[in-house]
């Protein structure tokens, strides 16, 4: 059952800590469609789910409010498993909203990250522990259940990463997440794979919720895509803590015909009813159409 972190700076910090944040489901997972005899892939219950996890942008490149991740969730709740902020889009908002909005995703059975925007915290405060554990109370009394910390904007030590964040974005490209350039991000150069592998291992030691993959370097901003550090990822660390970013359609259908469709992905909200059909095996395109298959239990 997914909850929220038992972790937090608490340890170095202060004594704020997460409270855990149990599914209640009021959405789609108990109603019955019109086509019950149509045979589809099975999925892991929600509930339970910590595989075939589906988590989605909210506000960032188009503003999502209650209201549409309230009739969202209502149809396609089911395929949803979280809730995701950009740019720390959540800081300009007024309170009520964001509660609100936070209030609806809770509702629904989805868990809420901020996504990244410590790191702004961190680099403006020049790790100030006052400022860092006032910021996490802040995230905790409006209702985030996850915190998110990316490795592509910081020099952080991995004690100090491992210690404050239970949800860790790695990736080998330096400069990730600040919608750079492929010019841009090839002069800024990238990470061995290694490198990724042995922090995840870590932050998995240490309790992380999941690791969430940047796509950048890797099939984001790249003039040909690195599958060989895909490989290495789902070959070296648990399936069920890794997460990738995939919000193209090519990319999270990459990830579907190599991974299954239990793969745990990141994308943007817009998509979830095409990811939905992808996993349930109902429709694709001519490469995976009729080939995407799970077996019952």
């Amino acid at each position: 059952m997914l909850s929220r972190p038992a972790t937090s700076v608490s340890r170095a910090i202060g004594p704020r800590k997460f409270q855990p944040f149990t599914r209640t489901l009021t959405s789609t997972s108990h109603l019955r469609t019109a086509y019950p005899y149509l045979p589809t892939n099975t999925l892991p219950p929600k509930s339970t789910r910590k595989t075939g996890l589906t988590e989605i942008r909210g506000p960032y490149y188009a503003p999502v409010t209650k209201t549409y991740l309230d009739k969202l969730s209502d149809d396609w709740g089911d395929f949803v498993d979280s809730v995701k902020f950009a740019g720390g889009s959540f800081s300009l908002m007024p309170e009520e909203r964001l509660r609100d909005l936070i209030d609806v995703a809770h509702k629904h059975g989805c868990y809420v990250s901020t996504g990244g925007f410590i790191e702004r915290v961190l680099s403006t405060s020049a790790g100030n522990k006052d400022a860092i554990s006032k910021y996490l109370k802040t995230c905790k009394d409006v209702g985030f259940d996850v915190l998110e910390l990316s490795s592509g904007f910081l020099a952080l030590p991995i004690d100090d990463w491992a210690r404050l964040i239970p949800k860790p974005e790695v990736g080998i490209q330096w400069g990730a997440g600040g919608d750079a350039s492929v010019q841009e991000l090839e002069e800024a150069g990238t990470r061995d794979v290694q490198w990724l592998v042995e922090r995840a291992e870590v932050f998995v030691d240490a309790g992380a919720h999941i690791i969430m993959i940047e796509s950048e370097g890797i099939t984001e901003n790249v003039k040909s895509w690195r599958t060989d550090v895909i490989s290495a990822i789902t070959s070296s660390l648990p399936r069920d803590k890794i997460m990738f970013e995939a919000a193209e359609p090519d990319v999270f259908t990459y990830h579907i015909k190599n991974q299954g469709a239990y793969a745990n992905l990141f994308i943007d909200h817009s998509q979830v009813v095409q990811l939905a059909c992808l996993r349930k095996g109902i429709w694709g395109t001519g490469g995976t159409f009729g080939r995407i298959v799970t077996v019952q239990e």
